[in-house]
């Protein structure tokens, strides 16, 4: 961890050791805000080399288990935060699992550990963060065209869960207006992480460069794409948006189909 300064603005960001999240803390950090990054200690990726590919961008970097399927691991994530930079000015909600189940053998467990992460993760984080949180904060949350555009076969739990947030933004946008707190959701289109590239439970390679051919802008996003409109709305840029669900998908939602 580099050293930390009370001055600075403090984002807390799940799921931040990879994908959109790491993405998003790097280019927070390139924007001068500290970042507290929460990973799942089961999860394969290196938490010690996220922070520092967040630190080298010239800001304080400190990775911490988290688990937002878990309210005492939440609430121990926000308090250490609190502890170590004695401030929250915003919160992104990004991480999530994915896992291909079609109805027919979708089970109670695999419905409720789904948005146990995907959607009551995003509140747990929220409701730890804002308790704490400066006013004119930002909270922001990654959704999926999966779910708040598009229906997804043999995926309906996470389809669900996504959708899910859009309400949760235009709730709490409402509801933590009067502390000046933003809540806004960022719904991703086709974008190359390691959640996208499982064969398994998502597309995998293959499936990712055939569906490019969909996409107006003619490529797959990156995770830097998604990073950088996450920094926009943290911001002071976009201080009078709130409540919305912005799409970043290089157009292939609005294409009339051929």
């Amino acid at each position: 961890m580099s050293q930390s300064n009370r001055n600075l603005p403090v984002v807390l960001i799940s799921g931040a050791a990879s994908g959109i999240g790491l993405a998003s803390a790097c280019q927070a950090a390139r924007t001068g805000y500290q970042v507290v990054g929460g990973y799942y200690p089961g999860d394969p990726h290196d938490p010690e080399q996220a922070a520092r590919q967040i630190a080298a961008q010239g800001a304080a970097a400190l990775m911490l288990p988290l688990d937002v399927s878990d309210t005492p691991s939440v609430e121990r994530f926000a308090a250490t935060a609190m502890e170590r930079f004695g401030r929250i000015d915003a919160a992104v909600a990004n991480a999530g699992i994915l896992r291909h189940a079609p109805l027919a053998t979708l089970t109670d467990q695999q419905w409720n550990e789904m948005l146990g992460v995907d959607l009551a993760g995003v509140v747990r984080l929220f409701r730890a963060a804002a308790g704490q949180m400066q006013a004119g904060g930002s909270l922001i949350a990654i959704s999926s065209i999966a779910g708040a555009v598009y229906g997804w076969e043999e995926h309906v739990h996470y389809a669900a869960a996504k959708a899910g947030i859009i309400g949760v933004c235009r709730s709490l946008a409402v509801e933590l207006a009067a502390r000046q707190i933003r809540c806004n959701a960022v719904v991703p289109g086709l974008i190359e992480t390691p959640q996208s590239l499982d064969p398994v439970n998502s597309l995998g390679p293959a499936g990712l460069a055939l569906a490019a051919a969909q996409v107006p802008l003619g490529r797959i996003g990156k995770a830097d794409d998604v990073g950088q409109l996450v920094t926009f709305l943290l911001g002071e840029q976009s201080t009078y948006i709130t409540g919305q669900a912005i799409v970043i998908d290089g157009g292939l939602t609005v294409r009339m189909p051929r």
